[in-house]
């Protein structure tokens, strides 16, 4: 078994203590974050890497409540942007040791920029120099981001619907029960992956979303790259529409994420579209049609407006299962640090 599925397999329970420590004994850091959000004039949400993707979801909570909020990669935002005034920065990093994440630092201190931590490392340089630090309580994984970028959306998820006022019982408990159910869950889908013909050694791939879900598909792109070590691409689904399509051919890998709510005919319509032009998709959402894609993950029923948090799983479990059948290691990295500490050059 490789490190990278061990990583996947004890996921749930990893975000089961994180979700327990954020409303328990952490309650009343996320509290005081959600007030320092709220008492500022703007938001701005950043990260790299995996966290920039978890912050996508973080954002998505924000706007879809009429609270907008500036969503920057850490390296631009670093390097060329400048921060507004009585602002506050939600910076997500699971190491708090990023070269981009530590410069950062002294830029928000001149700007007088409230910084709001959300990491997985108390004694890094970004949560001792936040004004509040949300701790992820959860075990690193061994190399790529699994449970790091789930918890990254979880808390930061935590701390937007606190600021936002929606943070209550109904939805940790719906939350904490999801994630009790999911070990069963995750064996059900290793079994049709095992038996799926979705998988090609070198197809192009395309991952597709709308709203929180966006995030993995962002961030399962990156596990082509990481753990795969095989080039994709992540789109909106309605970007997509808008040109990129002209590629498609016969034999094209799609992975195509359904809103809980909305515009799920529509996508439903596209799925098959693509399938009668000879693609092979993948479908992830809740309640899909039987049939309805080559490769379908049903997920068990959460907040649709939480879905991202689970949604990015399976697609965790297909880029594990195509490292093994690249032939290459998902274990380790072959050019890329585990903490980048420099900006030149390809890093290692």
């Amino acid at each position: 078994m490789t490190e990278l599925l061990k990583d996947i397999l004890r996921e749930p329970e990893e975000l089961a203590k994180s979700l327990a420590y954020t409303v328990g004994p952490g309650r009343a850091a996320l509290q005081e974050a959600a007030q320092i959000v709220n008492a500022a004039d703007l938001i701005y949400i950043t990260g790299i890497g995996s966290s920039w993707h978890a912050g996508m979801a973080v954002l998505w909570l924000f706007q879809a409540r009429g609270r907008p909020a500036v969503f920057v990669d850490a390296s631009e935002l670093l390097h060329f942007g400048a921060l507004a005034p009585n602002a506050a920065l939600i910076l997500l990093s699971r190491s708090g040791k990023s070269v981009e994440v530590v410069g950062l630092i002294e830029k928000v201190k001149r700007a007088g920029t409230k910084l709001i931590a959300v990491t997985n490392t108390p004694e890094s340089p970004l949560a001792q120099s936040a004004d509040v630090t949300l701790r992820l309580e959860a075990a690193f994984d061994h190399n790529v981001s699994i449970t790091m970028y789930s918890a990254l959306t979880l808390v930061g998820g935590l701390l937007a619907c606190a600021a936002l006022g929606e943070l209550d019982a109904g939805l940790t408990g719906a939350l904490g029960m999801t994630l009790m159910d999911m070990p069963e869950v995750i064996a059900e889908w290793q079994s049709q992956i095992a038996e799926s013909d979705w998988f090609a050694s070198d197809a192009p791939t395309y991952f597709l979303a709308r709203g929180g879900s966006l995030a993995s598909a962002h961030e399962a792109r990156l596990l082509w790259e990481e753990a795969a070590k095989a080039p994709a691409s992540a789109l909106t689904t309605g970007g997509f529409r808008h040109g990129p399509q002209e590629m498609l051919e016969p034999g094209t890998r799609i992975g195509l994420w359904l809103d809980a709510q909305r515009l799920r005919a529509q996508d439903l319509a596209l799925a098959a579209d693509l399938r009668a032009a000879g693609a092979k998709v993948m479908l992830i959402g809740q309640e899909l049609p039987t049939g309805a894609g080559d490769l379908t993950f049903q997920l068990p029923f959460l907040p649709a407006a939480w879905q991202f948090l689970l949604d990015i799983v399976p697609a965790q479990l297909a880029a594990e299962r195509l490292a093994r059948l690249r032939g290459v290691d998902c274990d380790s990295f072959r050019l890329c640090p585990y903490i980048v500490d420099s900006e030149g050059g390809l890093g290692h």
